[in-house]
């Protein structure tokens, strides 16, 4: 299984945009030998690793995931509640929501297959329907998950799952909202997703192990989150499955 099934939709490449800065996360060039073999690897889009980027960029700086910023961004760390360690990041545009984690895997082959199945799995023994379909970022699910309504009815919740498998290291993404169900309205958060780079540290970490997220420098400090990377009201955060099998920790709450 290779691990860059990320181009696996060309069509999709030319669909999603890339945020104003964007071309900071031009891969880098390869020098000879190894090195222009990597390179020659490489995918022209995103998601990156670390070692693929030239800089930053446009991003705010979350330890494991550096993510892209966009006008009207919100962001809100996922924290839990009993361990205090952050669990993912979520961000709301217009409308739709994105959640965006990222976890160890193996050196030699990628995860995406076997963690789609088992949340296919998991959203059809809860009375929900799943689609396996090919994506923006190669196979994704298309979800139709059951929930209650605002007025106390049973109603239904779409989601799109989609992952990518990079060097030791697995993203996914949660579409919540109108991104789940509208393609023009979710250019602009796989946008996001597509330019998200993944820091990998070096230590050992078995496969599926949730990797080192941080708050903003800004909101460790104290201050007020930076362009981009803002608290929105009350409730406003994408609701997002909590039968992920990824997903660590049942508790999660906001950090302002």
């Amino acid at each position: 299984m290779g691990l860059f099934r990320r181009n696996a939709s060309k069509k999709g490449t030319d669909e999603a945009g890339e945020p104003a800065g964007a071309q900071d996360a031009t891969p880098a060039t390869g020098t000879a030998g190894a090195a222009g073999d990597e390179a020659a690897e490489r995918p022209e889009r995103g998601p990156f690793d670390s070692t693929q980027v030239t800089g930053m960029g446009p991003r705010v700086d979350l330890g494991a995931i550096w993510l892209p910023v966009l006008p009207g961004l919100e962001l809100r760390m996922e924290v839990d509640k009993k361990t205090q360690k952050v669990t993912g990041v979520s961000t709301t545009l217009n409308g739709s929501g994105l959640q965006v984690q990222a976890f160890a895997a193996p050196r030699t082959e990628g995860i995406w297959d076997e963690v789609r199945a088992e949340i296919g799995a998991s959203i059809t023994r809860q009375g929900g329907t799943v689609d396996d379909v090919p994506g923006t970022f190669g196979r994704e699910l298309i979800a139709r998950i059951p929930a209650t309504g605002p007025d106390g009815k049973p109603a239904v919740r779409p989601a799109r799952f989609v992952g990518v498998d990079g060097p030791r290291w697995f993203l996914r993404g949660v579409l919540s909202g109108r991104a789940a169900v509208d393609p023009e309205a979710a250019k602009q958060l796989e946008s996001v997703f597509a330019n998200v780079v993944v820091v990998r540290d070096g230590n050992p970490r078995p496969p599926r192990d949730l990797l080192t997220l941080t708050l903003p420098k800004s909101a460790r400090q104290g201050a007020a989150p930076g362009e981009g990377a803002t608290a929105g009201p009350e409730g406003a955060a994408p609701q997002t499955p909590s039968f992920d099998p990824l997903t660590r920790g049942p508790e999660i709450t906001e950090i302002r």
